[in-house]
């Protein structure tokens, strides 16, 4: 998803622009016999460039035999590169996916897989990402997205967090916050008191608390299967969701997340090339797991997008729902009407989706930010979102912070105002706290038409 931001470090200010590809823009051209092909198998506007090479993902019809998976492998010559079952598809009594290497192109090779042992078959998809305050950046203005319009400073198109902090609501430590994306910089001196797992012991080896990952304290990376989730400034996306959610407040220096208390925890799937769909079905119920391993989760944050349906994924999204854990989504960057061309993942249908668009400062909805009336729920502040971020200062990577745009940086205000609700009604469910969400929208002209509620996050009466 594309970014735009200022870098601010402690040497100097800079500004710098980038930007990431936009994979709804050009459509392959593809003669008729293969564009049948791939709208029958859900695959319309879907390309090679789109999905890992020569991968795809195989869900076999449970009780198949041995025998029975090799034959339908060998349709496309394929073999199994990884089976992946993790322990919440263990207790749904899932049998897994398996992702299959084959010498066929990803698209050709999952038509020919179709067969009497095969459930469905689908391509390895590559996504890509899609805070009263003393803090710096809120003092100044500069945090307008926290901001209400009885705040000082003042901006009615804010959420209104400042209003909540005032009435002494300000987050809890219970509340956990799963963060689907890169990884976070956990010891940022803005949010290093709200990261981690009390449950897991730094350094003793073991697997503490049960649920398969040995001394993920502060979370796992699946890009390369290691409890380190930070590996330096590459990592500034997941940081700045971060600091969003839950930056701490009320100690003078920075930024304010939603929540001055909270824990967050990553889920890091999203490399320098991207992330995978095998990766992101391993993110997603890995802090479902957590879940089941005693830690209070109340949601977790998507801010990527990119590819077409995944059966597989959106059976993952399921496990979460009934886990009890919503699942905060980008709406997406490309400009579109997610009502005419759905973007994954906030376009499954399960219902513990909140699918999040972009506004500015002044109301509008920004220019980047997909829409849509009954596929998009909320809008929140997207345009220019100042957050925590790693910098490199004297050689060293340093707490640092930064403004970017995106309804990547829309997606953590709704996460951080669900975890914010969550602080003070322990007792509500998903379903409960979506209603919550979506009932207290402020209607916002901008959005009329262009989301389920018509208006933007409030969070001021949590």
């Amino acid at each position: 998803m594309k970014k735009q931001y200022f870098i601010i470090s402690l040497l100097a200010i800079g500004i710098f622009t980038s930007c990431k590809k936009d994979l709804q823009s050009n459509e392959p051209i593809v003669d008729e016999a293969t564009a049948t092909q791939q709208a029958n198998n859900g695959l319309r506007g879907v390309s090679e460039d789109d999905v890992v090479p020569n991968e795809i993902l195989v869900k076999f019809k449970k009780g198949t035999s041995e025998t029975g998976r090799a034959n339908a492998l060998a349709r496309i010559s394929g073999s199994v590169k990884e089976h992946v079952l993790t322990k919440v598809m263990e207790r749904f009594g899932d049998e897994g996916v398996y992702l299959v290497h084959t010498p066929i192109q990803a698209l050709e090779a999952i038509s020919k897989a179709k067969g009497l042992e095969v459930e469905y078959a689908e391509p390895n998809f590559i996504y890509h990402h899609d805070a009263v305050s003393n803090d710096t950046y809120y003092t100044n203005g500069s945090l307008w997205g926290m901001s209400g319009d009885g705040t000082s400073p003042a901006n009615q198109y804010g959420i209104q967090a400042g209003e909540a902090w005032t009435a002494g609501k300000t987050g809890s430590s219970s509340v956990f916050v799963g963060i689907i994306d890169e990884g976070a910089m956990y010891n940022h001196e803005d949010l290093a008191a709200n990261f981690g797992n009390p449950k897991e012991i730094a350094g003793n080896k073991k697997d503490d608390d049960g649920n398969g990952y040995v001394d993920d304290v502060n979370g796992w990376d699946f890009v390369n299967n290691e409890s380190t989730t930070f590996d330096g400034t590459d990592d500034d996306h997941g940081t700045h969701v971060a600091g969003t959610i839950g930056a701490i407040g009320g100690n003078g220096k920075g930024v304010a997340g939603v929540n001055w208390s909270v824990k967050m925890i990553s889920a890091k799937f999203l490399g320098t090339n991207g992330g995978t769909t095998a990766n992101a079905i391993k993110a997603v119920d890995y802090i479902t797991g957590l879940k089941n391993s005693g830690l209070n989760i109340v949601a977790s944050n998507n801010s990527w997008g990119g590819g077409g349906f995944s059966q597989a994924l959106k059976d993952a999204i399921d496990r979460a729902q009934a886990a009890d854990i919503l699942f905060i989504a980008a709406a997406g960057n490309d400009g579109l009407n997610n009502d005419a061309t759905l973007s994954y993942p906030s376009g499954y249908a399960s219902d513990n989706i909140i699918a999040v668009a972009s506004i500015t400062s002044t109301g509008g909805l920004s220019s980047f930010s997909n829409y849509g009336a009954s596929t998009v729920d909320i809008g929140a502040p997207g345009s220019g979102i100042y957050s925590t971020l790693p910098v490199r200062s004297k050689g060293k990577v340093a707490s640092g912070y930064g403004s970017y745009s995106g309804t990547s940086m829309a997606t953590p205000h709704v996460t951080g105002g669900v975890a914010l609700y969550k602080s003070t009604h322990s007792a509500a469910t998903y379903s409960q706290i979506k209603s919550a969400i979506l009932s207290a929208a402020v209607p916002t002209s901008s959005l009329t038409g262009k989301c389920v509620t018509g208006g933007r996050l409030n969070v001021s009466g949590f």
